[in-house]
């Protein structure tokens, strides 16, 4: 890998775990970067070495988060150990499930969260503690711990923006709350994901700490960004990057192949 092209991931890394960290969404930014630095490289090793700097981003903005402010950990807890397994499970399965059969219903998920985050300009703004009954919770653990786990293993574009908006929906978390939570969620998905990508040979280490480092660097200031300007931030975010999903997804369904 040339200089330049390197110099251009390490950017990204940075911008993405920024983005990781108030939403969401870094994937979207990491991931095709470094297919692009590294022609030719396997998806699977793609995957795996974008999970060891994303398992760095997430940690380090649910440590921020956690020290800043109120973590349900009763619900994200459960949840971030079941998602360990379930991530895994999704990584065994990595590249079994063609991702022509998963897109339409991302795409359509993603656009109902827009139209409603849109329609519903109070919605993440405040959290509403009726919503937090013992069966959302066992819900959202459920939810978030296996089936966005499971996706994550998978290929995993959004996965903390489907975890943001699951507790927000569920439990009545704000989006501030929210996105506390998906990160300590995300980084058991993370972790779950890179054990099976690392065992079975998919992942570039030096590269990936490096990418890790700029990871954490941008995961730190996205999280305190996120936390000084609240929920009202967290949701403009939110919308920025559904928008990007979805023109990303349909560009790989539609034009791309």
């Amino acid at each position: 890998m040339d200089p330049v092209s390197l110099i251009g991931l390490l950017v990204a890394a940075a911008l993405a775990g920024g983005v990781d960290a108030v939403v969401g969404g870094g994937g979207l930014l990491l991931l095709p970067a470094l297919l692009v630095a590294a022609p030719g490289v396997p998806v699977a090793t793609a995957l795996g070495t974008n999970k060891l700097a994303a398992i760095a981003g997430t940690s380090t903005a649910a440590v921020t988060f956690a020290r800043r402010t109120r973590v349900d950990w009763v619900v994200a807890g459960p949840a971030a150990g079941v998602a360990v397994v379930c991530a895994g499970l999704g990584a065994g399965l990595a590249g079994a499930v063609p991702a022509s059969a998963y897109r339409p219903v991302v795409l359509v998920v993603l656009l109902v969260v827009a139209l409603f985050v849109v329609v519903r300009p109070r919605w993440g703004a405040v959290p509403v503690p009726g919503r937090r009954t013992p069966v959302r919770m066992v819900v959202a653990v459920v939810v978030c711990g296996v089936g966005i786990a499971v996706y994550d293993g998978l290929i995993g574009p959004g996965t903390g923006t489907f975890l943001v908006v699951a507790f927000t929906v569920l439990v009545g978390a704000d989006f501030l709350g929210g996105s506390a939570m998906a990160k300590v969620v995300n980084a058991g998905t993370n972790l779950g994901a890179l054990v099976v990508f690392a065992a079975t040979g998919h992942v570039w280490w030096w590269l990936g700490l490096a990418m890790a480092v700029c990871n954490v660097a941008g995961a730190a200031v996205g999280a305190r960004l996120a936390l000084r300007r609240g929920a009202g931030f967290v949701r403009v975010v939110l919308l920025v990057v559904v928008a990007a999903l979805v023109v990303r997804l349909g560009y790989d369904q539609w034009w791309a192949g």
